[in-house]
């Protein structure tokens, strides 16, 4: 099997829950996979090109399976579609249309007041503190495609009630690509009760 790298989400770490979750099942098949810091310990400059770049220094050129997490299932789709090597892709809510949401979860006075303090306060899940995170994360947003059209196999999980980043993203870009299968499940952003559905449902274990 190729090397398999989980990407966290936004605010998240290598020690997420379903990070923790997919390393669990993988090591108990007696697979490592690779989770970095998709921030590299730097999250308040967090953007989307450096993490693109840890994707490519984990990957070190070779094929890769990806499995991503809400901004990591973005940076998946992104990575794929610039890497042809990429087999596989796992995306778990996958934040299509990135920079469009922010703006439009934020509204366009708190993006204006970002833009002009280059700060936002975010409450990092990962560390349990409160970042100061650059507006530099919007602009860069801004030069990358809102659904990146990748040519490889895919599953995608999202859960029906999902209020950080609408299903209805999945199901357009499921329709317009057939090599990808979706999955639209009883459950939140988080998806940590369909855990073990993902699992089994996610083509490893064919």
């Amino acid at each position: 099997m190729n090397r398999i790298i989980y990407l966290h989400g936004f605010a998240s770490s290598p020690t997420s829950n379903k990070a923790r979750f997919f390393r669990d099942r993988f090591s108990e098949r007696g697979i490592d996979i690779v989770v970095p810091d998709l921030a590299e310990g730097d999250f308040e400059h967090l953007t989307i090109t450096g993490q693109l770049r840890v994707i490519e220094q984990a990957a070190a050129g070779e094929p890769v399976s990806l499995i991503g997490s809400s901004m990591g299932g973005y940076l998946a789709a992104l990575y794929a579609a610039r890497h042809p090597e990429t087999e596989r892709l796992v995306l778990m809510a996958p934040a299509f249309n990135f920079a469009s949401r922010w703006r439009e979860h934020l509204g366009a006075e708190a993006v204006d007041r970002w833009r002009e303090t280059r700060k936002l306060p975010i409450d990092h899940y990962g560390d349990g503190l409160i970042h100061q995170l650059d507006y530099g994360l919007l602009e860069d947003a801004d030069h990358y495609e809102a659904n990146p059209d990748f040519g490889q196999p895919a599953v995608i999980f999202h859960g029906k009630h999902d209020d950080v980043v609408p299903p209805e993203y999945s199901v357009a870009f499921a329709q317009r690509h057939p090599h990808v299968q979706l999955h639209l499940l009883d459950s939140g952003h988080e998806l940590l009760n369909v855990l073990d559905f993902m699992w089994a449902h996610a083509g490893w274990n064919r």
